[in-house]
């Protein structure tokens, strides 16, 4: 059995969460989302808790698929309940000279050092906030309730300008350390 999956999962104040046709959908003060679960997997919801079982009855998946799917669904539901309650915040910082970002609303624009701007349109459900300081690295920060979502989003944005390992320039995530190379040996003899 998955130790994940056989961890409960408690309900913050202010998240209700229903269960309809092996779908659950969690609605918190951040947003409302909901996920379908495997019907090998029965989900219950007990005391304030959510709880995932094995169903041993249901012969369509082998036993260690099953096992998957516990530590699997108990995870993204557990993601779901953080996203409506807390939500998830990712910030980035654009390393390099004459890097720039600004949005407008849900339109960002980067300029990387191309010879043209990247536009990238956000989904609404993503909040993006972009800050220019003078002597400061362009700063960008993004909000949302789904985790898997501004995962997506902030691999599409660093992909648009990779950290690289001998300057150090590129979109970074704030607090990420690149490992540098040293580049030509001067003088080689």
């Amino acid at each position: 059995m998955s130790r994940i999956g056989k961890l409960p999962i408690n309900i913050p104040a202010g998240v209700t969460v229903t269960l309809k046709d092996n779908v659950v959908s969690v609605k918190g003060p951040k947003g409302e989302m909901s996920q379908a679960v495997n019907p090998s997997i029965i989900v219950t919801v007990e005391n304030n808790e959510i709880l995932f079982t094995i169903d041993e009855a249901n012969d369509t998946v082998d036993r260690k698929q099953k096992q998957a799917y516990h530590g699997l669904y108990r995870a993204l539901v557990n993601n779901i309940v953080v996203g409506v309650s807390q939500g998830y915040k990712k910030e980035m910082e654009l390393v390099g000279v004459g890097y720039r970002v600004s949005n407008q609303g849900n339109l960002v624009e980067f300029s990387l050092g191309y010879t043209h701007s990247i536009f990238i349109q956000l989904p609404p459900e993503i909040k993006v906030e972009t800050k220019t300081e003078r002597n400061k690295n362009p700063y960008i920060c993004l909000e949302s309730c789904d985790k898997q979502l501004l995962g997506l989003v902030c691999a599409k944005i660093r992909s648009f300008r990779m950290p690289e390992p001998y300057k150090g320039k590129g979109i970074l995530f704030v607090g990420e350390q690149i490992r540098r190379k040293s580049g030509k040996s001067a003088g080689a003899k």
